[in-house]
């Protein structure tokens, strides 16, 4: 493990990265000793500096859950990271991609959390029980290390590679849907690039959110009462060119896009 002035300085270097869009290599290359501890205790500094700056944690996310993504990403596990509310992407809002570095898309079936959640031994039927609604939604991932070049202790550091997310207007009951069936699609400029179904994230989507919950006690954390949670992506990421516009649909569940400029 890395003492703490050394976690200090590389979410430093991570802040400085993203803040001023210029990468940084690989954290697992730089710091061999770096571990997955380390990297969320690392996530959690920059989390602290931004809520202390005016940030609002409004959800927590999943990453690499769908092994068409851990494989993509050449990792073998999923990680977790946090939403903020000056994040939130809005349809009909193109998105400046200057902003980032090399952001890509991902189609996910979303939870908003109507109760709170157990952490330790949170099961996929405590997730539905307090699940107010399932929603259509676009993840916007971006990495502040070089050419994706990352592995699972790189991308926790660096907030599970969050860029920002948009929630589509429609609302579901999770009992008025099967869960582990809802197909989902993904246009790019109107060309249909990928299809998924929502049983690649561990199976269940729900699934996703029950390993979220007990992951997330260990750091003190717990998913309360109104939270969007991002379980992880139907289909592998696409990359994001300016001018791009993408259009995710999901069966019974309704549709949200994004434009970039």
């Amino acid at each position: 493990m890395l003492t703490t002035e050394l976690r200090t300085q590389i979410a430093d270097r991570l802040d400085a990265a993203e803040k001023g869009c210029a990468a940084i290599d690989p954290l697992s290359e730089q710091y061999p000793d770096l571990d997955v501890v380390d990297a969320y205790e690392i996530q959690l500094i920059n989390i602290r500096r931004r809520v202390a700056a005016g940030a609002r944690v409004v959800g927590h996310k999943v990453g690499l859950t769908a092994a068409a993504m851990r494989e993509m990403m050449g990792v073998d596990e999923p990680d977790y990271g946090h939403l903020f509310d000056d994040r939130e992407l809005r349809e009909g809002e193109p998105v400046d991609t200057s902003r980032f570095l090399l952001p890509r898309v991902e189609v996910e079936v979303s939870f908003i959390l109507g109760a709170d959640l157990p952490g330790a031994g949170c099961t996929v039927d405590d997730v539905i029980a307090a699940t107010e609604f399932v929603v259509p939604s676009i993840e916007l991932i971006d990495t502040r290390i070089r050419e994706w070049k990352i592995g699972i202790c790189d991308t926790i550091a660096d907030n599970a590679s969050y860029a920002g997310h948009a929630i589509g207007a429609q609302r579901v009951r999770p009992g008025d849907i099967d869960l582990t069936a809802i197909q989902a699609t993904l246009l790019r400029n109107d060309e249909l690039v990928a299809e998924g179904c929502s049983d690649a994230v561990l199976g269940n989507p729900a699934a996703g959110v029950a390993w979220l919950a007990q992951e997330v006690e260990g750091f003190g954390v717990q998913l309360k009462a109104g939270d969007i949670v991002l379980p992880g992506s139907c289909t592998r990421a696409f990359d994001v060119r300016p001018g791009d516009r993408f259009h995710a649909e999901f069966s019974g569940l309704g549709s949200v896009s994004l434009q970039f400029k």
